[in-house]
């Protein structure tokens, strides 16, 4: 009498599959089709041009709150804006030869990040706010709200992009250009 054995293929991997794959580290791809995140670059403008303190992070704050509740009211207030970085103004002869020496202070650079769905609006909000400086006697609001008689204050919007790298350091259109 004779037997034969057969084997039938286990559904579990064999020990010696299991440890040449941790060791090597599998590759994970993610694309982001919708970001949660828009970021913003923008210029505070000064008319007429002063020389007055740095823009800081609290004055900044003011002057988004103060343009999104203009605009859009209480629901303007309640968007929520990150201050990323503020950078210093321009020398004033770096800034003269982009402008002719004529027109508005350019003032410090704020980087900023909103959510994507209300972009738009704050977009909408800073480019058509003008508020009174901080610095002028006659501004009473303490919010930069109202124009006071010594000079204003205006948001322009450099960029905006849902990308922070791209938006830093360009689009990457450079490249193909022969």
């Amino acid at each position: 009498m004779s037997t034969s054995t057969t084997t039938t293929p286990s559904k579990r991997k064999s020990s010696s599959t299991t440890s040449s794959s941790s060791s090597t580290p599998k590759t994970i791809h993610f694309t982001s089709r919708t970001p949660t995140w828009t970021y913003l670059k923008l210029q505070l403008i000064n008319n007429p041009p002063t020389t007055s303190t740095p823009l800081d992070p609290l004055t900044a704050r003011t002057y988004l709150s103060a343009a999104l509740s203009q605009f859009l009211g209480l629901t303007g207030t309640s968007i929520p804006i990150d201050i990323l970085k503020i950078s210093p103004p321009r020398p004033s002869w770096a800034s003269s030869t982009s402008t002719g020496g004529k027109g508005a202070g350019l003032g410090s650079t704020v980087w900023t990040r909103v959510p994507r769905d209300d972009a738009a609006a704050v977009v909408a909000a800073l480019s058509s706010w003008i508020g009174g400086s901080a610095s002028t006697a006659t501004n009473t609001s303490g919010a930069g709200g109202d124009v006071g008689g010594g000079g204003s204050v205006a948001w322009r919007v450099c960029a905006k992009g849902n990308y922070l790298g791209a938006l830093v350091n360009g689009g990457g259109g450079e490249v193909f250009i022969p």
